[in-house]
C-alpha cells in the first residue's frame, strides 16, 4: 500500500524545532537575520518572496527585502550584494530568481559570500558539497533528503534516478544521493530510452518540470516517486510532473504536488540561515 509522504506536515515540524533554536540563540543574543533580493516584477517570484518572509515570522528570523527595478545595472546589484556580504547583522543572503536578461545571474550569485549562501548556489558551497565538505546545500535537494530520512526510505546500494538536470535539484541531487550511498542515474532532454532506465530504479525523482511526465508504466512496483514539479495547467489546477492518480498505484512511497516538496525546500532555508547564525557567531 502506497504511502504519501508529508511535506508539509514534516516542514511544520522542522519549523518548530528550528524556532526553540532561535529562542535559544537569542537568550545569547545571537540574532539571526536574512536578506532577500528581488529584481523585476516577476509574479511568481513576489509569491516565493512573501513566502520566505512568512516562514522567518513564524520562526523569529528577522526578514528584510531589497526590491529593485527590472533595469538595475549588474553594478547595482553587485554593490548590493557587497553591501549585505559586509553587513556583520546578516547571517544569510538569498537572490531570488529568475533575474531580467540583462543580469548575468552567475555572477552575481559568485558575488555572494558563500558564508552567508543559503541557497547553496555559490560555486564553493556547490564544490564543498561534491567533496562532501560541510557546506549550505541547495534547499530542494536538501528537503528531498531529509524526507527520504524521515521516512525511513533507504538509500544504500538503492537505484536512484534524477529527471532533470537543473543547477536548482539535478546538479546539486546527484551529490546528496551519492553522498547516502545510492547509485544514481542523471536523466535529461537528450537520454534516450527514459522509460527502461526510470523502469528499473528504486528511487525516481522527477524535476524536469513537464506536467504528468512520469506515467505508471515507466515506474516499477514498490519504487518510492518524489515530485519536485509545480506546474500550472489553463484551467488554473496546480500539477507535478507525475502522473499521481496512477503512478501512486504503484508506489511504496510518493509526494503530492502540492504538499510535498514544496513546503520542505523553505523549510530547509530556515534551517540554512540558523546553520549560518550558528556558524558565523561560534
Amino acid at each position: 500500500m502506497t504511502e504519501i509522504i508529508d511535506g508539509k506536515g514534516l516542514a511544520k515540524k522542522i519549523r518548530e524545532n528550528l524556532k526553540k533554536d532561535v529562542d535559544e540563540l537569542k537568550e545569547k543574543g545571537i540574532f539571526p537575520k536574512f536578506a532577500v533580493i528581488l529584481v523585476g516584477d516577476d509574479p511568481a517570484s513576489k509569491i516565493y518572496i512573501r513566502n520566505k518572509n512568512r516562514a522567518c515570522n513564524e520562526i523569529g528570523i528577522e526578514y528584510e527585502e531589497h526590491l529593485l527595478s527590472s533595469d538595475t545595472t549588474m553594478e547595482e546589484l553587485l554593490d548590493l550584494i557587497d553591501t549585505l556580504n559586509k553587513d556583520k547583522t546578516i547571517n544569510g543572503i538569498l537572490l531570488q530568481s529568475p533575474l531580467p536578461d540583462h543580469l548575468d545571474i552567475n555572477e552575481a550569485l559568485k558575488k555572494i559570500d558563500y558564508k552567508k549562501d543559503v541557497d547553496g548556489f555559490n560555486p564553493i558551497n556547490v564544490g564543498k558539497l561534491s567533496l562532501g565538505q560541510d557546506c549550505f546545500v541547495s534547499c530542494t535537494p536538501y528537503g528531498i533528503i531529509k524526507m527520504l530520512e524521515e521516512y525511513k526510505i533507504p538509500t544504500e546500494g538503492k537505484k536512484a534516478v534524477i529527471i532533470g538536470r537543473s543547477n536548482i535539484v539535478g546538479k546539486p541531487l546527484i551529490q546528496c544521493l551519492l553522498s547516502k550511498n545510492a547509485t544514481v542515474t542523471i536523466c535529461h532532454s537528450k537520454t534516450k530510452d527514459i522509460e527502461k532506465i526510470t523502469k528499473d530504479a528504486d528511487i525516481i525523482v522527477a524535476a524536469l518540470g513537464k506536467s504528468n511526465f512520469l506515467k505508471a508504466d515507466m515506474v516499477k512496483e514498490g519504487a518510492t516517486v518524489i515530485d519536485v514539479g509545480i506546474n500550472r495547467l489553463e484551467n488554473g489546477k496546480i500539477t507535478g510532473d507525475v502522473d499521481f492518480e496512477e503512478v501512486s498505484k504503484k508506489t511504496s512511497y510518493i509526494t503530492p504536488v502540492p504538499g510535498g516538496v514544496g513546503p520542505m525546500t523553505i523549510a530547509m532555508l530556515m534551517n540554512n540561515i540558523v546553520k549560518a547564525a550558528i556558524d558565523q557567531n561560534k
